[in-house]
């Protein structure tokens, strides 16, 4: 198999120096010559060569009956072709060397037909050649003057890259940022994503210059792994904005099948794009407004932010919106009196938010809005503006753009709302055109000024500690495979309690009985209470079918309980193979959490975190991350979930071990990172007990596989 290299792939995908369209067409309604019309249309330099049988000239490109003809090199080919043609086409562009090849073609795995994209996927990766679909619209790259797709011709140039798995989703967005004034370094379509996914496109874009920014819209995920690796690198340099489809059950599976991928679980979606410092948008148009802010607008330097209006009411409404979006409003009243008293003349309020009233002329409050500007405590701006007679349309907006124009030369953000009649609609639009952050709603304003702050903190967490857990895997793996050797698929109970004191986690004290008379003086060394469980390989949910016994205190206790649990496991499933019945310590009551963990099919080895016991399917407090996770963001697990104050001890209970809790989740994480035949691996409850006094694992589950990292 040739290697494949993706950087200069990548590079001959969107800075191609040549260019085949095998299918152009000579039919002006057809995709092929609309492809070629295109990369006519907006001035490409590079040298085309159309490739059809049937005809001499296209557009003005002398036409080539066969690939093998063209006597110069070719960077990159696009397919336009029925399925069915598409495979041997490739065999050409093997044949000529070519790097890259997008297949537009439809009617492969999107409508069932695996096997023919495969075959085709196959072929490419054989030689060396890195392909772009199919089931695509194409891809545009401002760089080169490159648009080799059927959508619109005219894209206007700007800094904001879009990455699509919707062809169609994808044309609109072409549209709809022209309308809107979003200039585009670059729009990709994936497709069906046989090969080049956004992983890659994602580390080829955001080295380049003229983006700023990055939108993906994504349907499923099928290298969850690399792209989380490529995503937690690229958001430290540029942010991303992702909108994913499929959040509910139905559009899941509508997501499915329409591009043949499996649209994971959202939960773990949104947990691990935002571990990432991926900026997830509700919808198209908040993705589009975060976009073009964050390209345009200076980052904030610092959590203080000021609102500045002439109507208390939306001032009211920005307040609310600033704490659901996270921004943090500057709150030291007496500082924000010496600086805005004189221009409130004693009649607005100097609370933040300052308060100019309606009364307020455009000169009172451009002089608002120069304080706040030179004032270094006050990190960014909110502008609200309200309709009065007191201000025109014209000395708005020039009162505006002066002020736009000196925050972005002092690098702090500001952003503008202005709601109103015709006046202030005409200024929203006139100033859009000129790419001004002005909204008509609060919140798309406040939104935006949110998504730069989770941005700035990202940029200052991203120091990844390298820990490294004192774990013998040697030795888990040892008993994997005895219990793998054994025909099972999970671990019994006295073998997860070997598998906790190797990975330094405590668990009661407990021993295997195999008669009822060792039963009773493993009790007895153990001392009472103990909880009694049977160990079997036929029964793996023991509680169900009364195979779990608690609150034994003595030793008659013990002898009932042991008759019992055989009686009714045998009741079960009379051939059942009973290895034993666990006497087990009964631990001492304390808060209950579970701490799991496994491999996800998108994502592959996640790690779980929530409010534990026989609760947690009901209650489902729970956070996720992917592995590997570092004790930073393991702490900021723990502090997610909605259940974390009783970890921090409410209505006098004491605070809980927290750091005994993180070390036991990075601990199970390493486990589950570095033991690939485990599937899945669930300790539950774990007893957390106050600061200082640790935790303790009352039950374990564990489910293995022979194939690896399945």
């Amino acid at each position: 198999m040739t290697e494949l290299n993706t950087n200069t792939s990548m590079q001959k995908l969107f800075e191609p120096k040549s260019i085949a369209v095998i299918g152009a067409s000579t039919n002006s309604a057809k995709v092929g010559y609309k492809i070629l019309n295109n990369i006519k249309s907006i001035g490409f330099k590079g040298k085309v060569y159309p490739i059809n049988p049937k005809a001499d000239e296209i557009l003005g490109y002398k036409v080539y009956a066969d690939l093998k003809d063209v006597a110069g090199e070719i960077d990159m080919a696009t397919i336009v072709l029925p399925a069915k043609w598409v495979y041997e086409a490739l065999k050409t562009c093997a044949e000529k060397k070519v790097s890259v090849v997008t297949i537009i073609s439809s009617g492969f795995s999107e409508v069932g037909n695996l096997e023919e994209e495969r075959k085709v996927t196959k072929f490419a990766a054989e030689n060396g050649i890195r392909i772009l679909g199919p089931n695509i619209f194409g891809h545009y790259s401002a760089k080169v003057s490159l648009n080799a797709t059927f959508g619109p011709t005219n894209i206007p140039k700007g800094n904001v890259a879009i990455i699509t798995q919707s062809g169609a989703l994808g044309v609109a967005m072409i549209g709809k940022t022209a309308v809107q004034n979003i200039g585009l370094s670059s729009i990709i379509s994936v497709g069906n994503k046989s090969d080049i996914d956004e992983a890659d496109l994602v580390e080829y874009l955001v080295e380049q210059d003229d983006t700023k920014s990055i939108l993906m819209y994504i349907e499923g995920i099928q290298k969850g792994e690399r792209l989380v690796k490529v995503l937690k690198a690229a958001t430290k340099k540029k942010p991303i904005v992702v909108i994913k489809s499929g959040r509910s059950i139905r559009g899941a599976i509508a997501a499915a099948s329409h591009t043949g991928s499996l649209a994971g679980a959202d939960e773990i979606f949104d947990a691990i794009m935002k571990q990432c410092g991926v900026l997830r948008a509700e919808n198209i148009q908040q993705a589009l407004d975060w976009c073009k802010y964050l390209s345009n607008a200076p980052m904030p330097n610092g959590e203080n932010s000021v609102i500045i209006t002439n109507g208390g009411g939306v001032g009211v409404l920005a307040t609310d919106a600033c704490e659901k979006y996270d921004v943090k409003l500057f709150d030291d009243s007496q500082y924000l009196d010496e600086k805005f008293n004189e221009v409130t003349h004693g009649f607005g309020s100097t609370k933040n938010p300052i308060d100019l009233t309606g009364e307020a002329t455009s000169k009172e409050y451009e002089h608002a809005l120069n304080v706040a500007l030179k004032d270094e405590s006050m990190k960014g701006v909110l502008a609200l503006f309200c309709e009065t007679a007191m201000i025109d349309a014209d000395s708005l907006i020039d009162m505006i753009k002066r002020v736009y124009d000196n925050y972005q030369k002092a690098e702090k953000p500001v952003i503008f709302s202005i709601f109103g009649g015709e006046l202030t609609e005409n200024v929203v639009s006139q100033l859009t055109l000129e790419n001004i952050p002005v909204f008509r709603d609060i919140y798309d304003a406040v939104s935006c000024l949110g998504v730069s702050y989770r941005q700035y903190r990202h940029g200052l967490n991203t120091i990844e500690e390298k820990h490294k857990a004192k774990v013998s895997i040697s030795k888990i793996n040892d008993i994997i495979d005895n219990a793998l050797a054994d025909g099972r698929e999970f671990l019994l109970a006295h073998e997860g309690n070997q598998l906790l004191d190797i990975a330094g986690l405590s668990g009661p004290k407990s021993g295997i009985a195999k008669n009822i008379k060792q039963a009773v003086e493993i009790a007895e060394d153990i001392g009472y209470p103990v909880v009694m469980k049977v160990v079997s390989r036929d029964i793996l949910h023991k509680s169900d079918v009364g195979g779990v016994l608690l609150d034994l205190d003595n030793k008659e206790e013990v002898l009932d309980a042991y008759q019992t649990i055989i009686h009714n496991c045998k009741s079960y499933k009379s051939d059942a193979v009973i290895d034993g019945i666990e006497i087990v310590e009964q631990v001492k009551p304390g808060t209950e959490i579970i701490i799991g963990g496994r491999r996800d099919k998108a994502f592959g080895p996640i790690i779980m975190f929530g409010l534990g016991g026989i609760y947690v399917e009901v209650m489902k407090d729970v956070s996720f991350r992917a592995l590997p996770v570092s004790h930073r963001e393991t702490r900021l697990m723990v502090e997610e979930i909605k259940s974390y104050p009783l970890l921090l001890g409410v209505r006098g209970e004491p605070r809980r071990d927290i750091d005994k809790i993180v070390n036991t989740i990075y601990r199970v994480g390493y486990i589950l990172q570095n033991c690939p035949k485990i599937t899945d691996i669930e300790v539950n409850p774990l007893m957390v007990y106050e600061k200082g006094k640790g935790v303790k694992a009352v039950d374990i589950r564990v489910m293995l596989s022979e194939n690896e990292g399945s």
